[in-house]
């Protein structure tokens, strides 16, 4: 599909475009061989397949929806809405699978899952785009539906990873320029809050970590994805049309980086212009999600 990879510090502009008319896309996922994106304006989570080929996965109402997946392949899905991770089980159906309490009314936001089937969910803190910012924080829910809060004081946290060997989450923190890093215990708390990266002029959104450690992330105001290394350094610049929410990377075939955005604030009567693109990667995906 691809005829060149990234180089270190380079900007790629070649991009092939997977699926088109999505109405907000947010939140891709890379699950047993197919692309999973949630697309939040119809309230559906998509799967697809590397022909290009949709499958409405489930479907709830919900502004943001964010996804990802247990250890034995459930589908959890954030429904900020209710204030609720739902989880779908084999046959299909929605039940939940933590209460995030109805105290906090301002939007939940991306989730992660580590290998030991933990969940970490983060909400923003405030309501977007009216309201004043205020601090973001990210809870803990253990395999038996137990929250706890376990990080307070960020700036709109936005994408969220865990590394491979599952003891550092990585958070974007949007208003703040940085991606900020924790120490993982063994019992999921975090500790040990530092700056991972700094990101000066870039607003970072989703994120995903690669087989060599370094983490890509989105943009939405600037319109690209960038790889970075523990201590800011851009490895990799890839430029997107319109603005980039999120991005994942596959973990079969060749390195490909998706890259799920749309125009941003454009009028209602334009229509859907949410896409996926895809673009060669120097690495696969590693870590979680």
């Amino acid at each position: 599909m691809f005829r060149r990879l990234l180089t270190s510090a380079q900007v790629c502009l070649r991009m092939d475009t997977i699926i088109e008319g999505i109405a907000f896309g947010e939140s891709p996922r890379w699950r047993d061989g197919r692309l999973w994106v949630s697309d939040w304006g119809r309230g559906r989570v998509l799967a697809l397949e590397p022909g290009g080929h949709e499958t409405v996965e489930a479907e709830v109402d919900s502004f943001p929806l964010c996804i990802d997946f247990t250890p034995d392949g459930r589908l959890l899905l954030v429904s900020s809405t209710d204030r609720r991770v739902l989880r779908r089980e084999a046959d299909g159906s929605l039940v939940t699978h933590a209460d995030l309490g109805s105290a906090d009314t301002t939007p939940w936001n991306d989730i992660v899952v580590d290998g030991r089937g933990n969940a970490y969910v983060n909400n923003i803190g405030f309501d977007f785009p009216e309201a004043e910012p205020g601090p973001g924080f990210v809870v803990l829910i253990t395999p038996d539906g137990t929250v706890t809060r376990v990080a307070d004081d960020l700036a709109f946290p936005n994408g969220m990873a865990v590394t491979a060997d599952g003891a550092t989450l990585v958070v974007a923190e949007s208003y703040a320029e940085q991606l900020t890093a924790y120490d993982i215990a063994p019992d999921g708390r975090l500790s040990g809050r530092r700056v991972w990266a700094s990101t000066p002029g870039d607003h970072p959104d989703g994120i995903c970590v690669d087989a060599t450690g370094a983490v890509w992330f989105a943009d939405v105001g600037n319109g690209h994805c960038r790889r970075v290394v523990e201590g800011g350094a851009v490895l990799d610049t890839v430029a997107f049309d319109r603005g980039a929410f999120a991005c994942t990377l596959s973990r079969s075939g060749p390195p490909t980086l998706y890259v799920v955005g749309q125009h941003f604030g454009a009028p209602e009567d334009a229509g859907p212009t949410g896409i996926v693109g895809a673009f060669a990667a120097p690495a696969g995906g590693a870590g979680y999600p």
